[in-house]
């Protein structure tokens, strides 16, 4: 609740609020004027850096209750009692697209988590779809680089765009969820969120086994068609941020079934593809999904910019219970998160309220840096070891181990299957007819825009995922099928070789 008297940030009152002091009525402005300064000097800094992904979002406050006793395989707190409930902050966003963006733009949906939970902050950062469009993250900024805007003419690029993706197979499975109508869903409370890697859930006893989160909303899956998701763009280009927190405010709380699918490691070792590859999603027949709890948001932030926009979510916010994986884009995740935080919030972002544990008092030898807003721990030592009461580390919370061998290089993941079966298995087998429909249209008229020879080499991947879809794209685009085809059949060198 704001006083009713305005001040200065330091507490002045504020006499007047209309007029700047001048020496005499035409002035100049005086630089005594202590409120005027502040008050420009703030506005200046008003803007924190954008977020490089995911910079467009809406979020709200909840709790997550837990449905189903699966204690058996993770020790986490927060997971050990039916019925019991934590905190959340959830965070949903666009991904390539600047703050000002269109929420119903074609692209991925950032879904974000973070857990207040006993035992820390534990936080799921994924998305709208359970792949993505690469498995290492050493291209991860030369990917987002094409999802931007081209270096010379500041605008979207679709040879950028599909440059890329053509060159880069592995891509094709999110690619052609982004195409479907999945790829403009309608609204943040009528799609899944999934967190995309593969966590370690590890038990009391020492064991551990492999787990991937996936929230099923109850609100059933709802997408705008390109031709709806367009016109949105004009007549509310804030419908999705506009929708979350009205339906919150009139009482019509959405909620999301927890699930989450368990691979044992002896399963992984074995697996006809690697299960931490994050463009491979685990058949739910070997692996069905098992329910875990329910989440559901029942508040709206009250200030934008002091719980949303200053959010910060990490892969590496993980609580006793939860390890990271061999995923290759999660283990870099685990760093890259918290650096991007600490050059847009600071140092000390996790003493913003949002970010802040709740559950659990912090306590480390971290000091000093800017925007230090707590204690600062006192007078306590600021090094380890020490004998003057400082905290000590809880050797019992350890993670298990898990092996590693082989040599420092720069290893591929190793292909045990084509890059296209899970591509071609949707198309085929998951999309109706419409859907089906639907996806050419939209890639032909995203791809149509793009350099021939670039058209040429997507349609071929798409020919490898299915013939059939390869064909449709290649007559939408006027191609020639038996050149596509040829292409299609070359191994990938070749293949960039002969479109080049």
């Amino acid at each position: 609740m704001m006083d009713e008297r305005l001040t200065t940030n330091f507490g002045k009152p504020v006499d007047n609020d209309l007029n700047a002091m001048t020496a005499g009525e035409g002035g100049p402005v005086l630089i005594q004027d202590v409120h005027l300064v502040e008050k420009l000097a703030h506005f200046n800094r008003e803007r924190i850096p954008e977020r490089v992904v995911h910079a467009k979002g809406a979020g709200a406050f909840g709790y997550f209750e837990v449905t189903h006793d699966l204690s058996g395989y993770t020790c986490a707190d927060f997971l050990s009692q039916v019925g019991r409930r934590t905190g959340v902050f959830a965070r949903f966003s666009t991904v390539g697209g600047e703050k000002g963006s269109a929420d119903s733009e074609r692209d991925p949906r950032g879904f974000a988590v973070k857990f207040y939970t006993a035992e820390g902050n534990f936080d799921m950062v994924g998305n709208n779809t359970p792949v993505f469009f690469i498995r290492d993250a050493i291209k991860f900024p030369d990917f987002i680089h094409t999802q931007k805007r081209n270096p010379a003419t500041n605008l979207k690029d679709p040879d950028m765009f599909w440059d890329f993706l053509s060159l880069t197979p592995e891509s094709i499975h999110q690619v052609t969820i982004l195409f479907s109508d999945r790829g403009t869903p309608r609204n943040y409370r009528q799609m899944n969120g999934y967190a995309g890697h593969t966590f370690m859930w590890y038990n009391s006893r020492g064991g551990h086994n492999w787990a991937k989160l996936h929230f099923k909303t109850e609100q059933g899956i709802s997408n705008f068609t390109a031709e709806e998701a367009d016109r949105m763009k004009g007549i509310d280009p804030d419908c999705a941020t506009r929708d979350l927190s009205e339906a919150i405010a009139r009482g019509d709380f959405p909620s999301w079934r927890v699930e989450v699918q368990i691979m044992t490691p002896e399963q992984a070792k074995s697996f006809r593809f690697d299960p931490f590859d994050v463009t491979k999603v685990w058949p739910h027949g070997e692996f069905p999904v098992r329910p875990l709890g329910r989440m559901v948001l029942d508040r709206n932030p009250e200030n934008y910019f002091a719980d949303v926009e200053q959010a910060a979510f990490s892969p590496g916010n993980l609580v006793p219970g939860f390890g990271p994986s061999y995923d290759k884009m999660f283990q870099a995740r685990i760093f890259g998160y918290h650096d991007t935080h600490r050059h847009r919030l600071g140092p000390n972002y996790h003493l913003i309220p949002v970010n802040s544990a709740r559950g659990v008092r912090t306590s480390n030898y971290q000091r000093d840096g800017a925007m230090r807003v707590d204690g600062n721990g006192g007078g306590g030592p600021n090094y380890w070891p020490n004998t003057l009461g400082g905290p000590d580390p809880v050797p019992s919370k350890a993670i298990p181990p898990i092996d590693v061998t082989g040599a420092a290089d720069r290893h591929a993941i190793v292909l045990k299957d084509s890059d296209f079966a899970q591509a071609g298995d949707l198309y085929r087998k998951v999309m109706t007819d419409t859907d089906r429909d639907h996806l050419i249209s939209n890639i032909v008229g995203h791809l149509g825009k793009a350099l021939k020879r670039i058209q040429l080499r997507q349609a071929a991947l798409f020919w490898k995922a299915d013939p059939e879809y390869g064909r449709r794209v290649a007559e939408g685009l006027g191609l020639e099928t038996g050149e596509v085809e040829r292409l299609a059949g070359m191994d990938q060198e070749d293949r960039v070789s002969a479109t080049s």
